[in-house]
């Protein structure tokens, strides 16, 4: 397949200067001979000391609870697929980057080669020692299921698969604020999916812990809708399998409020959009193409809020929203996981910022001279300089479900929260 213009200049940058987009760097001074003492031998044997008496030291005395490894074992890699690790690294080095650049917190990408799951779990648990958390990325479904499911149980670090949760946290903010303009309420309404993979099956799941009933929850894949008659499901499409007559995605859209597409472009028609109720909501997420365009879903009804991956349509549903901020604030109270409520906590967060009046930092970022909380705007833009808050906001769940605890790192936290609101509360 031949490269589009977009990805000739990316080409152009990823070489230009220092290959890739990240590198290490310094935190202490080291332009002494006294200074090379303290931080390597003899002097270094003081934090290493300090550490074997007491684990938790290490806090203190090194970079790890500011460190998340990204990893990978590339089989399902943004659109392209199963392309192997190797090639998987520009986007692990991508993910790095969006770390330091939007939430201060330092990141290294390890891309593993291996086909087996176990072998898989066995390399990353064994990285504990390294890393305040570890971010799992582009893994296939339905391993990815198992290999975080397993992680978790044995590492005592937050575990977080960003293609489920991350997706699935920006998503419900964007539904949260959706919802309330269309005059609805997310355990009232009718949702149908298109796609059955690690995401959307996550969505489903935190739409669940926010008490959508199940049976308001119709899910299909490349073979229609999942049903309680199917005997081709694994474990977790047999989680959200309806008893129901219908048979294709068709089907479903008939009075649904909301869709939620993770799956492929073209999946849905105007056809299929007019025969939802009214005042639908619209969660077009495949990318690079949407499962219907944005264009074209406006053009169909004006009563849809819709919402895209895309970049150049409004209401994007970015997960740079989500996990730089979900690991800084668990990694501020030494979180040993992610749990639902933090998750959750995330969402709201999210979803107040967009009800926020927009700052001029943001305005002039994307060129715009205005723009206000409405259809064509219900969740915040990346470079919102007040998404910190949303680290507040998980770490104080965190602390509130007995996963976490107050350090120097939360109250730190807690001041620049609070130094923000005030630099732009009156913006």
């Amino acid at each position: 397949m031949s490269l589009s213009e977009i990805e000739k200049k990316s080409l152009e940058y990823h070489k230009k200067d220092t290959a890739g987009k990240t590198e290490t760097g310094l935190t202490k001074d080291l332009s002494t001979h006294h200074d090379l003492a303290l931080a390597y031998s003899p002097g270094v044997a003081g934090p290493c000391r300090e550490i074997e008496k007491d684990p938790d030291a290490a806090n203190l005395y090194t970079g790890k609870n500011n460190l998340v490894g990204v990893i990978t074992d590339g089989t399902a890699v943004l659109g392209l697929g199963n392309i192997g690790p190797l090639a998987a690294k520009p986007v692990m080095e991508g993910k790095a980057a969006l770390f330091k650049k939007f939430a201060n917190v330092d990141a290294f990408d390890i891309e593993v080669s291996s086909s087996d799951p176990d072998h898989f779990i066995e390399v990353v648990a064994a990285l504990e020692p390294t890393f305040g958390g570890i971010n799992l990325e582009d893994i296939k479904a339905p391993e990815c299921f198992y290999i975080e499911t397993e992680l978790k149980k044995r590492m005592n670090i937050p575990v977080f698969h960003d293609d489920q949760h991350g997706t699935a946290i920006v998503a419900l903010a964007g539904l949260i604020n959706a919802c309330e303009m269309q005059s609805k309420t997310l355990q009232g309404c009718k949702f149908v999916f298109s796609g059955a993979g690690s995401s959307a099956i996550a969505t489903a799941n935190l739409l669940l812990s926010e008490g959508v009933p199940k049976e308001n929850i119709c899910m299909c894949d490349s073979k229609g809708v999942i049903h309680a008659g199917r005997t081709d499901l694994n474990e977790f499409k047999k989680d959200f399998a309806l008893d129901t007559t219908h048979r294709s995605l068709h089907d479903a859209m008939v009075d649904a409020d909301v869709f939620i597409g993770m799956s492929v472009a073209g999946a849905v028609t105007p056809e299929m959009l007019l025969a939802m109720a009214p005042k639908p909501i619209v969660f077009a997420l495949a990318n690079p193409d949407p499962e219907i365009k944005y264009s074209e879903a406006m053009r169909t009804r004006n009563d849809v809020i819709v919402a895209t991956g895309r970049s150049d349509n409004p209401n994007q549903v970015n997960n740079v929203l989500g996990f730089p901020f979900i690991f800084k604030g668990a990694l501020a109270v030494n979180s040993r996981e992610i749990n639902s409520e933090m998750k959750k906590a995330a969402s709201t967060a999210i979803a107040a910022i967009a009800k926020e009046p927009v700052i001029k930092v943001v305005l002039d970022a994307y060129g715009l001279e205005d723009m206000s909380y409405g259809k064509y705007y219900v969740i915040p833009k990346p470079m919102d300089p007040r998404l910190v808050c949303v680290a507040k906001a998980v770490a104080d769940a965190a602390i509130a479900t007995g996963v976490g605890s107050e350090t120097e790192k939360y109250r730190k936290l807690c001041e620049e929260c609070d130094s923000l609101k005030e630099k732009y509360g009156n913006d």
